[in-house]
């Protein structure tokens, strides 16, 4: 499973890495939209508006942390989070691409197993979640527009 590690890449070597094939971050991308500039003529709208990402982004990657544990999009709503952080911040930006490695690197660990572990891990995943969900209707109560016949507590 594991390599040698790399060292990590340095700040000069980043920027020449995307001078050299001429890649674009996503906040560089941002940056250089018609929109994005004329906002940034003006400091006070131009920091008005890196605050609101901020604040909108936090908000959504919040969101996301705390249903992370619930059934649903909770690492998914942490990702979108992180995609509108990473449209004004660099910090942002490492982390998703952090993110986005490691998604790889699992989903191709997981394609390259058998099929029993791969439905193994399924059955885990669904267990995992059912129980989460029974503990959380168990603690904060079924509710009432649930049918009657769901053989849960009441």
């Amino acid at each position: 499973m594991g390599g040698p590690r790399r060292r990590p890449e340095t700040p000069a070597e980043r920027r020449a890495r995307f001078d050299a094939d001429e890649v674009h971050s996503l906040r560089e991308r941002v940056a250089e939209a018609r929109w994005r500039r004329r906002l940034a003529l003006r400091r006070s709208i131009d920091h008005s508006y890196r605050v609101g990402v901020g604040i909108v982004g936090g908000l959504v990657v919040a969101l996301g942390l705390i249903t992370i544990p619930l059934p649903g999009p909770g690492w998914l709503t942490v990702i979108a989070g992180l995609f509108i952080l990473a449209t004004e911040f660099t910090w942002a930006e490492r982390l998703l691409a952090f993110t986005k490695r490691h998604v790889a690197r699992w989903t191709a660990w997981v394609g390259a197993q058998r099929v029993w572990v791969r439905l193994l891990i399924g059955l885990a995943t669904a267990a995992s979640v059912y129980g989460i969900l029974v503990v959380g209707l168990h603690l904060m109560g079924v509710p009432e527009w649930v049918p009657g016949w769901v053989p849960l507590w009441r």
